[in-house]
């Protein structure tokens, strides 16, 4: 079967930005499975204004940020394990600074995304998330991950730019799109 024009446009969307769609979904299988995350992730690859449109309705601050995680209600355990929002804006701007590619990149913040799925949370417990993203950054052949890159920062007085990583937890329930639908969900942002 021959694709149409809508996909023809969209592959090349995708190669404009170095990226491929079936790279990334086996990223994300491979990332799952060494976090040990069951049931399905959905991922949103969005733009700064979705972004910062997500973070200020669920987290209270309006400003764009990288990666917002949204994890499924207890209900769906096994079966969903969450959504991830990504920022291609954000990522290709920390792309540059951190010197590699837009995919890298974007496999940096999934990874840590997928933690924050998982449970983990580096702003409340001692040190475990830092440890496990570092482990599993050298297990995927990954550059350095957020959390180290903040600590970087805050040894030379100031956080690095755009590396933010609050995770608020909220009682009431998140949005994040899949196939162009809205989904609501009760979810916590990274």
């Amino acid at each position: 079967m021959v694709p149409g024009a809508a996909a023809l446009r969209e592959i090349e969307v995708w190669r404009a930005l170095g990226l491929s769609r079936a790279g990334l979904e086996r990223f994300v299988c491979t990332a799952q499975d060494a976090v040990g995350l069951r049931g399905e992730v959905d991922v949103l690859l969005a733009d700064d204004r979705t972004l910062r449109k997500l973070n200020r309705e669920w987290r209270g601050k309006d400003k764009a940020t990288d990666v917002l995680s949204f994890p499924a209600a207890s209900e769906l355990a096994g079966v969903h394990a969450g959504d991830l929002a990504v920022s291609l804006e954000t990522a290709a701007r920390q792309a540059v600074g951190q010197g590699h590619s837009l995919r890298d990149e974007v496999r940096v913040l999934l990874l840590h995304g997928l933690l924050h799925l998982a449970g983990m949370d580096h702003e409340t417990d001692d040190g475990e998330m830092a440890a496990r993203e570092s482990e599993l950054r050298a297990r995927l052949r990954l550059r350095r991950g957020l959390i180290a890159r903040v600590e970087e920062g805050k040894g030379k007085g100031s956080p690095t730019k755009g590396a933010k990583l609050a995770k608020v937890r909220h009682g009431s329930r998140a949005t994040a799109k899949r196939g162009g639908a809205v989904k609501r969900r009760r979810g916590v942002a990274a």
